[in-house]
C-alpha cells in the first residue's frame, strides 16, 4: 500500500491493533469478518502490515515494530536496531550533534539516532518510503528531532550538518547488487558526499572487496550474535584502520596489519572466527593472539593447541580427523551414539543437509563434523564446543 494516511486515522489504527498477531491461517476468516464494518482495502492494508511488522519484530523488537510502520522493501533493507544503536553511539563519541541521513528508508538509522541525541535530516527520493520514515518519526514520539524530506540525495545541501550517512540502495528489480558503482546512489557519489563533512559513515555489503576501500576510509565490518550484518566506511576517523565490531558488546578487534598466519598441522582445538573477522581479513590477528596457525592456506579455520577463550571466534575440541568419506562417518557417528549432529563446512561442497541425510544420526549424543581441506586434501574434523 503507497498511501499510509488511511492507516494513521483513528479507524486505520484501531484495525491495526485489532489484527496484531493474527496467524496466517486466520488471515482469510478475520478480513471477512472486519470488512462487515470497515472499507476492504482498508482492513487488507491493516492485514498487510501486521505481516510487516511480525517480520520487522527480529530487527526492531516486539514494542517497536507494533508501532512502526513498514514497506515490504523497508523491512528487508532497514538496519537492525542494535547495529544502528552502536553506530549512533559511535557518532556522539565523535562529537556529532546533527547528521544528513541520506537514503534514510524508513527512518530505523534515523531513529537511533534521535534517540542518542542526535538532530537528523532524513531524505529519501520514493515518496511512499519518506512517508513511513515520517510516520515512524511520529509513532516513536521523535519527529522533534528527526525531519523528513522526500528530495534526490544528490541534491540535497548537507553542509549545515556535523556528519554524513548514506546507505545506498543495494538492491534492484534483479535482487541484490554487488557491484559498488551499482548501488543507488553509486559508491563514488557517496563517497565524495562523505568527504565534504566533518565525519561520515558509509553504509555498504559486507562482501565490498577490499581494494574498493579508498585509502581516507576506515573500515569496519559489523556482526550481530554471530551474524554479519554491514560493512561501514568511516570518514574523519582513522584512515586506513581495519577493524571487526562484535554485537552485543561491542568488542573491537583492530588490524595490525600483520601477515598471513602459517599452516601447520591440526591440534587439540579449532578455533572458528566470527564472520566480520573472516570479511575484516582479520583471521592473522585471531591466530597471533591464539598462538595458532591455519589448517590450509585458504581455509579461515585456525588450530591451536591449547585453549584460550577469544570473543572473536568460537572453539571446538576435536577428537578425530578423517579423509572425506561419508560411509566412515556414519559408522563412527553410529559407534558413539550421535543423533544430534552439527554440520559445519568452509571449503567444501558437500551441503550440511545432504550429508545429514546420507549419515542419518542417531542415539542421545551430540557432535560437530567440519567438511573442509587440509593441506588442500577434503577432510572431515569431529568434535565438540570446548568447555570454558
Amino acid at each position: 500500500m503507497n498511501d499510509l494516511a488511511p492507516l494513521l486515522t483513528p479507524e486505520g489504527r484501531a484495525l491495526l491493533d485489532e489484527v496484531r498477531g493474527t496467524a496466517p491461517a486466520d488471515e482469510l476468516a478475520v478480513a471477512t469478518r472486519l470488512r462487515r464494518d470497515h472499507p476492504a482495502p482498508l482492513v487488507s492494508a491493516a492485514l498487510a502490515q501486521a505481516r510487516l511488522r511480525q517480520r520487522a519484530v527480529a530487527k526492531f523488537g516486539t514494542e517497536d515494530a507494533h508501532r512502526m510502520f513498514f514497506t515490504p522493501h523497508g523491512v528487508e533493507q532497514s538496519t537492525r536496531a542494535s547495529v544502528a544503536a552502536y553506530r549512533a553511539a559511535r557518532l556522539v563519541e565523535l562529537g556529532v550533534t546533527s547528521v544528513a541521513d541520506l537514503c534514510c528508508g524508513i527512518g530505523g538509522d534515523a531513529i537511533a539516532l534521535a534517540r542518542a541525541g542526535i538532530r537528523v535530516l532524513a531524505v529519501d527520493r520514493d515518496p511512499a518510503t519518506a512517508a513511513t520514515a515520517r510516520a515512524n518519526a511520529d509513532a516513536l514520539g521523535l519527529a522533534g528531532l528527526i525531519e523528513v524530506r522526500e528530495a534526490d540525495v544528490t541534491e540535497v545541501d548537507t553542509s549545515g550538518h556535523d556528519a554524513v550517512f548514506v546507505d545506498p540502495a543495494r538492491r534492484g528489480g534483479r535482487g541484490r547488487i554487488f557491484d559498488p558503482e551499482a548501488y543507488s546512489p553509486p559508491l563514488s557519489w557517496a563517497v565524495a558526499a562523505a568527504r565534504t563533512a566533518r565525519v561520515a559513515a558509509l553504509k555498504i555489503a559486507p562482501g565490498v572487496p577490499h581494494e574498493a576501500v579508498p585509502a581516507d576510509a576506515e573500515a569496519e565490518w559489523i556482526s550481530d550474535h554471530g551474524d554479519v550484518k554491514e560493512a561501514v566506511l568511516w570518514f574523519g576517523t582513522e584512515p586506513g584502520a581495519v577493524r571487526a565490531t562484535l554485537l552485543p558488546g561491542p568488542r573491537a578487534l583492530r588490524g595490525a596489519g600483520l601477515p598471513d598466519p602459517p599452516v601447520r598441522p591440526l591440534g587439540r582445538y579449532l578455533y572458528e572466527p566470527d564472520g566480520a573477522v573472516i570479511r575484516a581479513h582479520l583471521v592473522a590477528d585471531v591466530a597471533a593472539e591464539l598462538d595458532g596457525g591455519l589448517l590450509d592456506a585458504t581455509i579461515a579455520y585456525v588450530t591451536a593447541d591449547t585453549l584460550r577463550p577469544t570473543p572473536y571466534a568460537t572453539a571446538y575440541e576435536i577428537t578425530d580427523q578423517l579423509p572425506f568419506n561419508v560411509k566412515k562417518l556414519k559408522a563412527l557417528l553410529r559407534e558413539r551414539g550421535v543423533g544430534v549432529l552439527t554440520v559445519k563446512k568452509r571449503g567444501s561442497a558437500v551441503e550440511p543437509e545432504e550429508l545429514r541425510r546420507k549419515v542419518k544420526p542417531q542415539g542421545p549424543n551430540a557432535a560437530t563434523v567440519f567438511l573442509t581441506r587440509v593441506a588442500g586434501a577434503p577432510t572431515m574434523l569431529i568434535g565438540a564446543p570446548a568447555a570454558a
